[in-house]
């Protein structure tokens, strides 16, 4: 349901977290599960999201960067926003080279226009979807918290912007964050209610399946002459749903700690792009035809996280550590 009138919402659950971009490929899986584990998710997105109007968690059509628009939700709703959990942004590496300023913007500028908001009404408690492309070209591997951080493009400078301006707002007017850096998302729900699908697509796996489904000619590899194994890069893959139970983990340490903190998210081993294609091959039992491009700017050969400190500190375990498996949710996602 989407409700374009406040009035039509009155809720009576005392755990209310407000999922920004809760409409999209991660936010849509938190969503559920926060609606699964007895929370009450509230989702502010561009975009409607049938999959959540069919679980009735509510979805507000407009922009986060619009002050006014979000303040409405925040004054007139009958419920007291517990956390905010903050997936909306623009996300394509490539894209961010070409028009660095639509970035700035959209991942910088417009958080800034919501964090001031939420301080202004006293909400606190703040989780951030970061990533991995802060880092930029690893100086070792696996990449650690304490890591230096050098993006090699503007999507991961937009990200680290945000990132330091949370530790001052901690500093001065005491919002508490979380910043949880993802290495690379991937797969789908297991019960197939929802899973990624952007337009345009430019994640790996799925334009890997879409290859296999007939639904594109071929799969680009953007270099094979890297220093790595088999020449293609190599990435650390994270099931969506081992991330968004990061994202219940860092919201219930937010609770107990009042404590920022930064948690690198990963499985901790890497996977190559002509992997990826072997193993999709086999769960599809199709023929994936391949093209070799060149490298694609701000592209770093290999990216695997040391994902030690949120197993130490928030307890998490990731449940999917197989591609296998994450290939096989995502497939029973886009074929269906």
């Amino acid at each position: 349901m989407i409700f374009e009138s406040l009035a039509q919402f009155k809720m009576t659950m005392s755990s209310h977290i407000l999922l920004t971009g809760g409409a999209g490929y991660i936010g849509s899986h938190m969503a559920l599960m926060l609606k699964d584990q007895g929370y009450q998710p509230i989702v502010i997105d561009l975009k409607n999201n049938v999959c959540l109007e069919k679980n009735n968690i509510p979805i507000y059509i407009g922009d986060i960067g619009d002050q006014e628009f979000v303040l409405n939700i925040l004054k007139k709703v009958d419920f007291k926003i517990n956390a905010v959990m903050h997936f909306a942004g623009v996300i394509e590496v490539g894209e961010s080279v070409i028009n660095p300023i639509k970035y700035y913007e959209q991942n910088f500028s417009r958080t800034l226009n919501l964090l001031e908001v939420l301080i202004k009404n006293n909400i606190k408690k703040f989780i951030f979807s970061s990533t991995a492309a802060i880092f930029g070209e690893p100086e070792y591997t696996p990449i650690n918290e304490l890591h230096p951080k050098k993006p090699l493009n503007p999507y991961g400078q937009s990200k680290l912007f945000v990132e330091n301006s949370l530790k001052d707002l901690d500093q001065s007017l005491g919002l508490k964050s979380v910043c949880l850096r993802y290495f690379n998302a991937a797969g789908a729900d297991p019960k197939l209610r929802t899973g990624e699908s952007h337009n345009p697509e430019t994640h790996l796996i799925p334009l890997v399946l879409q290859a296999a489904l007939g639904v594109r000619k071929n799969i680009k590899i953007f270099g094979d002459d890297y220093e790595t194994p088999d020449g293609s890069c190599i990435r650390d893959f994270i099931h969506v749903e081992d991330l968004c139970a990061a994202h219940l983990l860092a919201l219930k340490y937010l609770d107990k700690n009042n404590q920022s903190n930064q948690f690198n998210l990963g499985n901790s081993h890497g996977t190559s792009v002509k992997e990826i294609i072997e193993i999709a091959q086999k769960i599809t039992g199709k023929n994936i035809p391949v093209e070799i491009c060149p490298r694609r700017a701000g592209d770093p050969k290999i990216l695997i996280a040391d994902n030690q400190k949120a197993k130490k500190i928030l307890g998490w375990e990731p449940r999917y550590t197989h591609m296998e498996e994450i290939i096989q949710h995502a497939w029973g996602w886009i074929s269906q």
